[in-house]
């Protein structure tokens, strides 16, 4: 099966279909400083640019059409505006070009949020739209912790069935497999946040923190991760949502503070090993930014896995 890549920005998605057996036909990213990378991952510069000036019958014939339709618009983050924002149109290009390549299936997207944005209305228009183009459509909401990665990453995932080739729902994999955070950090990343920096010192002060939190206690055990993006200093065991601009994550190693750099937050993205040399010229600050923004490898290989199943069995799984 080929799929075309749409919104990949540095390609998490279409790692994940490679994994799960795939073929990539084409890109199309908007953003050239992603697309930059996601040539150096790919050596791949067949990028299609702005898919609102994509001419749908411009585009090679597809089997699957991919997509992590920008998120910013139904998200909390991005004020939740929904279709009143031109980044929440980006659905109807990628339903008109579902309209005019019937691509046998789709795979689309999105944050958790999506779910319930303004009361359910905006997640019964997309499904409306789908239908109308005619596919059927199964969604699930699916946590990155689930699938082999140290990351709470919730968001929701649409996959859909060109009518004629329907025949049973779609089953999304639900065997979860979790992991330790340690074995996705890298020794040799020694950037250290000292105890005493003057602003962290002011955060752990703060009206929220003050009194609440021991950060000695906490760096004396290895591996603890510490989100500091909110007000008040959160502790996991695994890594919270990577985020574009989200640089507050540390974690504790040898009594110290270090800072999770952007090889980390690829690795803890599902993004292999064999993609670290590729980083070599892309600043930490751009990878972590850009890793925040990408789909996680893992679900999107089990999906697929789950989707070629479909393609061979009529959705019936008969590997047990």
């Amino acid at each position: 099966m080929n799929f075309f890549d749409f919104c990949s920005g540095i390609g998490g998605g279409r790692l994940g279909l490679e994994i799960a057996g795939m073929r990539c036909i084409g890109h199309s990213e908007i953003d050239p400083n992603a697309d930059a990378t996601y040539r150096k991952f790919f050596n791949d510069d067949n990028n299609f640019g702005d898919l609102t000036k994509i001419i749908p019958e411009n585009l090679p014939n597809m089997d699957v059409l991919i997509a992590g339709f920008p998120c910013q618009t139904f998200s909390i983050v991005g004020k939740r505006r929904g279709f009143s924002d031109v980044r929440g149109q980006i659905i109807y290009y990628l339903a008109d070009i579902l309209k005019k390549k019937q691509p046998s299936y789709f795979i689309l997207e999105n944050v958790k949020g999506l779910v319930n944005h303004d009361h359910g209305r905006t997640i019964k228009t997309i499904l409306d739209l789908l239908d109308s183009v005619g596919y059927v459509v199964n969604f699930k909401v699916l946590n990155s912790c689930d699938f082999g990665v140290p990351q709470m990453r919730e968001r929701v995932y649409f996959v859909g069935i060109r009518r004629d080739l329907y025949t049973n729902p779609f089953v999304f994999p639900d065997k979860p497999k979790h992991v330790k955070i340690a074995d996705f950090l890298d020794e040799n990343n020694d950037d250290e946040l000292s105890i005493q920096d003057s602003t962290f010192q002011r955060y752990l002060n703060n009206k929220y923190n003050r009194g609440r939190v021991d950060i000695n206690k906490i760096i004396s055990t290895d591996f603890n991760v510490l989100d500091t993006r909110q007000s008040d200093l959160r502790i996991y065991d695994i890594c919270p949502t990577l985020r574009t601009g989200r640089h507050g994550i540390l974690y504790t190693r040898n009594k110290k503070l270090i800072k999770l750099s952007g090889i980390e937050s690829l690795l803890i993205q599902g993004f292999t090993k064999d993609f670290l040399p590729k980083v070599l010229g892309i600043s930490n600050k751009k990878l972590l930014s850009q890793t925040g923004n990408a789909m996680t490898v893992n679900v999107i290989a089990e999906i697929g896995r789950a989707l070629i199943c479909y393609d061979k069995h009529g959705g019936v799984d008969d590997t047990e």
